[in-house]
């Protein structure tokens, strides 16, 4: 099983967004980018309610593309989501810079196939400046594999 909800960008940048809940968790991934873990405590903290929710997205918080275009003014950030079990799953992700929407929402669902291009995920680490160089694309270039689920990378230490 493979389960991962979660912001990507520049380290200051998911300090600002996670500026207000103490639990949160900024970890560092490679190439100069860390990961916000979407635990139930930051997905409480950050939903606007009444505002809409992000399209094609299952832990994404309503009012979080707001924040997230926001955010985006200091840096790029994506928000992705993967879930996999048995080599089966889907994958989203979106990508924010300088306040707007740039990439996505890319989705690929049960039993399809990567594009040409590469997974939504990998095409999201990309548009943040992740080179895959000898890894396999650019998801492993950043270590996403070392944990299997959002809540394992939450108990990493700031």
């Amino acid at each position: 099983m493979y389960c991962l909800e979660a912001v990507i960008g520049g380290e200051l940048v998911l300090r600002v967004l996670a500026a207000d809940v103490s639990e949160a968790r900024v970890v560092p991934l490679g190439q100069d980018l860390s990961l916000l873990p979407m635990t139930d405590v930051l997905f409480d903290a950050v939903t606007v309610a009444g505002a809409p929710g992000l399209d094609g997205f299952w832990k994404a918080p309503a009012g979080f593309g707001r924040a997230l275009a926001e955010c985006s003014v200091s840096g790029p950030v994506a928000y992705v989501e993967a879930d996999y079990f048995g080599g089966t799953g889907t994958q989203a992700a979106q990508v924010w810079d300088a306040g707007k929407a740039v990439l996505g929402p890319l989705r690929l669902g049960e039993r399809e196939s990567f594009a040409a291009v590469g997974s939504p995920i990998s095409q999201a680490l990309r548009r943040l400046g992740v080179a895959k160089g000898d890894h396999f694309d650019e998801f492993d270039a950043v270590g996403l594999g070392r944990h299997r689920r959002t809540d394992d990378w939450a108990t990493l230490l700031n």
